[in-house]
């Protein structure tokens, strides 16, 4: 019963709205505000401030959610630990990932992790980095797939590999025609410095990506502040305003090999890289299933000949259990 308070709460406190909370919990706005309304009952005071909408957490409301969180966190451990200790072949394990990293990372890891695990369940959750950081903090995913830096004071990571990054500008940008560029070769790269770019405008990532605050800081190091042209939440979009002329826009080699565009920009490299990683919350207890996971996407993504060479057995791909978490 308690256990079900908490998780009611919690759920009220994420949607800020008594409607939604009953919708995602499957059940009628009455019962789930009757239900809260005995919780306070029990407490002694409001935990929601209901004259507001959306609605807000009372400070006894937040102090119950801190709790709530701790102790659904170590009732997961303790369930995590027992499956351990009795060697149970099933399990889960709750990962995030951008819907970027999804498409063309996932495909080729889960049916090499299905076929050694055919019992473990994966439930994936797809958002922006900073949101899956947020996820893995509190408890409500295990892993997430994420990018150096990250706060080490919160989290610990295994390394998965490291890419480029290019830019991608209009095919009429002068330095692309003085360049010669061709429209959508990413092969034999022009080596350039942003520092050329100071005067073109740029296609921004919005700010819950890495990409964003990435940007502005390599135009501070080398001297300029970009001017922002647009902001969009999808790299793919921002990589098709580019080849229409838009801007400029800071892109991962990943991207660019794996996403096409009817008008393709012209890429150069910027000599810059970045890490991608595995991120869990520090010092929580990893599971088998978890620790399975890890293990299974190091090896994939560590291959040496790279992770579009990989081969795999693809003869359980249909049995592969997916759950998707609604974002």
């Amino acid at each position: 019963m308690i256990f079900r308070q908490f998780k009611y709460v919690l759920k009220v406190a994420e949607e800020r709205s008594f409607s939604h909370a009953a919708k995602k919990l499957f059940i009628s706005q009455p019962s789930l505000s009757q239900f809260i309304q005995k919780v306070e009952e029990e407490v002694g005071a409001p935990l929601f401030d209901r004259s507001i909408s959306p609605l807000k957490l009372t400070y006894i409301g937040e102090l119950y959610i801190q709790h709530a969180k701790a102790m659904m966190d170590l009732q997961c451990q303790f369930e995590q630990k027992i499956d351990d200790v009795l060697n149970v072949k099933r399990g889960r394990v709750k990962i995030g990932s951008s819907p970027f990293r999804s498409a063309y990372l996932l495909p080729r890891v889960l049916p090499i992790f299905n076929e050694k695990y055919p019992h473990i369940d994966v439930f994936l959750k797809e958002d922006s980095t900073k949101n899956l950081e947020e996820g893995v903090a509190s408890g409500q995913l295990d892993l997430a797939i994420s990018l150096l830096p990250v706060d080490e004071k919160r989290f610990d990571y295994e390394f998965l590999f490291e890419e480029r990054m290019l830019l991608a500008i209009p095919p009429q940008h002068e330095i692309a025609q003085k360049l010669e560029l061709k429209a959508g070769n990413y092969t034999d790269l022009k080596a350039v410095s942003l520092q050329d770019f100071a005067d073109t405008p740029f296609i921004q990532m919005h700010k819950s990506h890495k990409l964003h605050r990435m940007l502005i800081s390599e135009c501070e190091k080398v001297g300029f502040t970009p001017h922002i042209a647009l902001e969009t939440e999808s790299m793919t979009t921002a990589q098709a305003l580019a080849g229409i002329g838009i801007g400029a826009a800071l892109l991962p080699e990943t991207l660019v090999i794996k996403n096409h565009v009817d008008k393709a920009p012209c890429y150069v490299e910027l000599k810059l890289r970045r890490s991608a990683v595995i991120i869990y919350r520090k010092e929580s207890y990893l599971s088998r299933a978890t620790r399975a996971f890890i293990q299974t996407i190091k090896q994939a993504t560590q291959c040496p000949f790279g992770i579009d060479n990989l081969s795999f057995s693809n003869k359980n791909v249909n049995s592969i259990v997916l759950k998707l978490e609604e974002s």
